[in-house]
């Protein structure tokens, strides 16, 4: 990573200047859940440039080198995990527990960063409420479960020009991680809100821990210019005037959750912060000497399937499949990736160009190894592929 790089950047959530690279990744594409029609599409597709680089201050985590001019969130982007039904049970469960933590019962809600309504449907239904969500693809379809009559969406990105819109709970699940000055969000939002103290902020994101203890290194995607750790998460908002009230890992510590409110800023830094900030920063170092290496690997494992005579396929076309795909940059090994969501089938994978099919695909086709991108849904797939009568081996990325 060249030192000028490193040197020019400011961290994004403590504006320190004090930041070290952690690695590169050249030429990915900038968009792994935008949709391609065809294969020439999809090898066409735009890329760019990853330099990871870490806070030494607060332990956040960014791309030196992000481009929003390259963000297109069109209505061709598709990225909802609600066809799984271990995702939504997961979403059950979290909707449950801000309702009945905060009383979310015939209120008012909005949603930044909505999607096609998935869960502001789910909070509006749980608890008989009123939502408004914003999102600038917003797809209306009339069998998402959204046409409920007390929810209002609007194509266009939330800002102050929305203040009149008033909410007892700002939800934004998945959108921060996008943004690449996260403080001026969180500062107009802050405005926003105003004088209504008594809001609440509920707050989603991918957890860096997560990704750098486990090697999550599919987790590292254009899109994602930011990632927060526990620390550093805190830190953002207790900067732009949030009394935070709560951080937690969920979804098995994938992501990490936070609930704020406006309020007094905390200036003290607790012998518990240092000791996150201590591990982040081990991580890291580790992260970058094992990134290349767990790449190699999996090229060295397809290369063994190839010459044994197997037939393989990756189920999981969101981020992870995607970005497995081309780091490996696998030649006629894989041709083909499952997914549920029926809009992401029959379309192309970014930069690699592998089709989209349906589970039903793999009846006829009959894989012998399905590599599964995330292990939180193997119950799930092994349950798929038992019905279909699959005798494949089910190998966890």
């Amino acid at each position: 990573m060249s030192k000028e790089s490193v040197s020019e950047s400011t961290c994004p959530v403590c504006v320190s200047k004090n930041i070290s690279g952690i690695i590169e990744i050249p030429q990915v594409p900038v968009h792994c859940n935008l949709l391609w029609s065809t294969r020439d599409e999809a090898l066409r597709a735009p890329t760019g440039d990853i330099h990871i680089g870490c806070c030494k201050d607060c332990g956040h985590i960014f791309n030196l080198t992000f481009d929003p001019s390259l963000m297109k969130y069109t209505k061709d982007y598709e990225n909802s995990l609600y066809f799984s039904p271990r995702f939504k049970s997961y979403a059950d469960t979290l909707a449950t527990h801000l309702i009945n933590r905060y009383d979310l019962r015939n209120k008012e809600i909005i949603e930044i960063g909505c999607g096609n309504g998935d869960f502001l449907t789910l909070l509006c239904k749980l608890g008989g409420n009123r939502g408004f969500g914003f999102d600038p693809g917003y797809v209306h379809k009339s069998n998402n479960g959204a046409d409920t009559g007390n929810i209002t969406f609007i194509q266009d990105f939330y800002s102050e020009r929305y203040a009149a819109y008033k909410a007892d709970i700002i939800c934004c699940r998945h959108v921060l991680e996008h943004i690449r000055f996260p403080r001026d969000f969180l500062d107009n939002l802050r405005r926003a809100i105003g004088n209504r103290h008594n809001t609440i902020v509920f707050f989603e994101v991918p957890n860096a821990l997560f990704i750098l203890r486990d090697l999550s290194i599919w987790d590292i995607i254009y899109e994602h210019c930011s990632y927060f750790n526990s620390l550093s998460l805190a830190r953002l908002f207790a900067s732009c005037g949030f009394s935070v009230n709560d951080v937690a890992e969920s979804f098995e510590g994938q992501f990490l959750c936070i609930e704020a409110m406006p309020g007094e800023v905390a200036g003290h830094f607790s012998l518990e912060r240092l000791n996150t900030l201590n591990t982040i920063m081990r991580y890291a170092a580790e992260f970058s000497s094992t990134h290349q290496k767990r790449i190699d690997e999996w090229k060295y494992k397809l290369e063994r399937f190839k010459y044994s005579g197997k037939r393989i396929v990756v189920w999981g076309a969101g981020s992870k499949g995607v970005t497995f795909l081309n780091a490996i940059k696998p030649k006629n090994q894989i041709h083909y990736i499952v997914d549920i969501n029926p809009r992401k089938q029959n379309m192309f994978v970014a930069g690699t160009a592998q089709q989209i099919v349906p589970p039903v695909f793999l009846q006829d086709y009959r894989p012998d190894i399905i590599l599964i991108m995330n292990p939180l849904y193997r119950d799930e797939i092994s349950m798929l592929a038992s019905n279909m009568n699959l005798t494949a081996e089910l190998v966890l990325v």
